[in-house]
This record gives C-alpha cells, structure tokens and sequence, in this order.
C-alpha cells in the first residue's frame, strides 16, 4: 500500500503552516513537487524551506517533475482542462508508482489549501481510480490566500445577513453576481474587475499575500484599479510570477458589522 498526503501550506508565510500539517510533513519521504517553470522558481524554494524548517530528525526525499503544459483552451475550456487534468495524472501515478516504494509516504504541498481552486485532489482521485497500485491518501487543509486577503485588510469576508461567491476571473467577465453581496476573485490574469466598474463597487486587493513582497491596494474600484493594473504589471515583469485575489463589495453608506 503507498499512501499520499496533500498537505495545504498557507498563501506564502511559513506561519501559516499548521500543528496538523507538520506532524503530516514529518511523515513524508518522498516529496512531489511540480516545476511550473523557472519563474515559479519561487514557490519551489518556499516549499523547500518550509521542509527544512518544520521537518525534524527525519530523512526524506524530493522529486521535482516537469508538470505538462495546459493546451489552446480556445476551442473549449472544460475540454482543455480536462486532457490537462488527464495528462498530469498519468505523470503522477507514473512517479507514484516509480519513484514511492510499498509501505513509503509520498508528500504533496499544495498552495493555500487543496480544496480551494487546486487540482491535486482531483489528480489523486484519477491516479487511484486508474488502479495498478493501491493509494490511498489524506487530506490536511491549509490557509486560503482568501483568508489571508481578508487578515491583511482587516475585514470580514461577509456583511451580516448578506452572501458572499468565490469564483474566478473568468466568471467575473459575465458582470458582478446578482446574487451575492460580495465575491471574492481568482486567477484573474486579465484585471477582469475593469468590467464592473461602472458599478458602486469597493475592492480589496492583495498580491504574494503572507510573503515579504506582499502588496495591498483598496478603495473604490473606479478610482483604484488603474493603480491596481499598473502595479500588478510591474510586480509581474520584476518577479517572472503574480499571484493575487481581491474582495469586490457593493458600496453601502450604512455598512457596519
């Protein structure tokens, strides 16, 4: 039997990590780890660090593997993900069954956590679906880069008695939800918050959240997302990477909690 653990490791500051997560890192021997291209270097070091920091008088091994590329999702984008989802399983259960010997405990480290936009799970659950070998894995949730937006910003996620959506930059282009109070936005690569602007909208923003190079911007959504735009270019072409959320909230006069 090989087992697996996917481990949730907070939106960047190695304080996230929680007590669970690192009695399951001193569990590990054998990391997986993705390189998502060198300038995602980054996050690679982080997770080296984080091993180095929290694991104790345990030997482990890591693997870093080149995770295949997304293909055109111009034709279909459910399509798309989907032979991407299938491709990197194949990759993974090869590796599992390759480079983790009967009775070893191979490590994921997923960003945030892994039940929050992350296709590790999903990845699992096809390498196991697929047989051949018998995994089994558990889950160890983390802190969301969304809980962190909300810490550095000081505010609540939601308003009392109103709702409030996750959802991606790609379902914010449709316009801002008509049933939602406030919605929180991720993996947005376009600034799709341009596209809502025309409403009474406050935004919260937030980039490398939790990490020394953190940068946070809010006010009126109209009068700051040049700023934001413009900021979010400079960060991208100085670090090769951009990771960031961002709170949009309905303006009202008499919002308290």
């Amino acid at each position: 039997m090989r087992k697996a653990l996917v481990i949730g490791i907070g939106a960047g500051n190695p304080d996230y990590i929680t007590i669970q997560a690192i009695n399951a890192l001193n569990q590990v021997d054998v990391f997986f780890v993705a390189d998502k291209g060198g300038e995602k270097e980054d996050l690679i070091k982080l997770r080296r660090e984080i091993c180095d920091r929290f694991i104790k008088d345990r030997t482990f091994r890591v693997v870093e593997y080149e995770q295949p590329r997304r293909g055109d999702a111009s034709k279909s984008y459910l399509t798309t993900v989907e032979q991407w989802h299938e491709a990197i399983a194949n990759k993974v259960g090869t590796l599992l069954r390759e480079e983790l010997r009967e009775g070893e405990c191979a490590g994921f480290l997923v960003w945030g956590d892994p039940s929050l936009y992350d296709s590790t799970l999903r990845i699992l659950a096809a390498v196991q679906a697929r047989g051949g070998f018998e995994l089994e894995y558990e889950v160890i949730p983390g802190i969301t880069s969304v809980q962190a937006l909300a810490a550095q910003h000081k505010i609540p996620l939601n308003r009392i008695g109103e709702s409030i959506q996750i959802t991606t930059g790609r379902r914010l282009a449709a316009g801002f939800p008509n049933n939602a109070d406030s919605v929180v936005v991720m993996l947005d690569g376009n600034c799709s918050f341009r596209g809502v602007a025309s409403e009474d909208v406050d935004i919260y923003w937030g980039a490398y959240l939790g990490t020394e190079d953190e940068i946070l911007i809010s006010g009126k959504l109209r009068d700051v997302m040049d700023d934001i735009e413009r900021v979010r270019a400079e960060a991208r072409a100085r670090k090769g990477w951009v990771m960031d959320t961002y709170l949009l909230r309905r303006s009202k006069s008499d919002d308290a909690q």
